[in-house]
């Protein structure tokens, strides 16, 4: 805030000195460009993915996709772009599978282990276990 004889104001005076005072909206930006690069970090899911979830009967919990989240960070760190990634769920004892793009951190199919009728995947580059 400016002052003005002692007092703080919540306005910048128009006359007196004539640098503007912009420190106010600096801790905004950077606020904003930080809760926009969290968004823009975490692990999305495809359309088809959530119908996936949907009719498999699959419910994800914050530790799930925390885990999700990790694998991803690590298969990222090591060059890949197409993973599967298997975990236990933490809501039951199920096993799922998670086909993911990588660059684009987006989850593009989501599978029960256990009611897989094929046991092959294909179009990726790498498996991470969660």
């Amino acid at each position: 805030m400016a002052e003005i004889n002692g007092v703080s104001v919540p306005f910048v005076p128009i006359v007196g000195n004539n640098t503007a005072v912009r420190n106010s909206r600096d801790p905004v930006k950077a606020s904003f460009d930080s809760i926009f690069q969290q968004e823009l970090e975490k692990v999305k899911f495809s359309n088809h993915a959530l119908k996936r979830l949907e009719s498999r009967n699959i419910q994800l919990g914050e530790e799930d996709l925390t885990k999700i989240q990790n694998a991803v960070e690590k298969a990222e760190s090591k060059g890949a772009r197409d993973s599967l990634i298997l975990m236990d769920l933490s809501s039951n004892d199920r096993k799922a599978a998670f086909i993911v793009n990588i660059p684009n951190r987006t989850v593009v199919t989501a599978i029960e282990v256990e009611n897989a009728e094929e046991n092959v995947f294909t179009n990726i580059d790498s498996v991470v276990f969660a």
